[in-house]
């Protein structure tokens, strides 16, 4: 599939969930910088869509990271996720990308995809945002083909294949979705 039609596609399918898009909705009001909601909350819609489930399944936690190297506390963060609390009881998981390089022993990151870049898998590392009219936008540091091919890979960047076994095997994800295919590399 094209990366064009496959972005499209997050994107209709995106439109058509109300529970993300509400989500997405809240998360634009906070008017963070680089901001954008990743991980599992695009991952599992499509890999949903590609098993042909009619309902989605719940993520664990919504992953709303951005980038602001102004301010970087922790307590910021979690005075967001007080503020979206407030409007729904998703379970909001807000992280300032410009200081999680330390817990994670990198160098300092340049924006919000630089530090997805690091996540774990390559499929895990798409995200979805709003642009200032409402559109929805995906950042996908290495692209959407192998999450479209059903793969779940491990970084290149992060090359530490007993965490993403451990993942594999505490996520359950190939058991949520049989038809996905481990890769060691891209």
């Amino acid at each position: 599939m094209q990366h064009q039609q496959g972005v499209l596609r997050i994107a209709d399918w995106l439109r058509a969930d109300s529970a993300r898009m509400s989500a997405l909705r809240q998360a634009a009001k906070l008017q963070l910088p680089h901001w954008c909601i990743g991980a599992g909350f695009v991952r599992n819609l499509v890999w949903d869509k590609l098993h042909g489930y009619s309902r989605a399944t719940p993520c664990n936690d919504i992953d709303l990271i951005y980038y602001d190297a102004q301010y970087c506390s922790v307590e910021r963060d979690r005075d967001f996720e007080r503020q979206l609390l407030l409007h729904s009881d998703f379970p909001w998981s807000v992280k300032n990308q410009a200081r999680m390089h330390q817990r994670n022993g990198d160098a300092p990151y340049s924006c919000s995809a630089d530090a997805m870049s690091y996540w774990p898998e390559i499929e895990t590392a798409v995200a979805a945002t709003l642009d200032k009219r409402g559109g929805i936008e995906i950042i996908a540091p290495f692209g959407i083909a192998n999450l479209f091919a059903c793969k779940i890979t491990i970084n290149p960047k992060r090359p530490k294949p007993e965490v993403f076994a451990r993942r594999i095997a505490d996520k359950q994800w190939l058991r949520q979705w049989p038809n996905l295919q481990v890769a060691l590399v891209g």
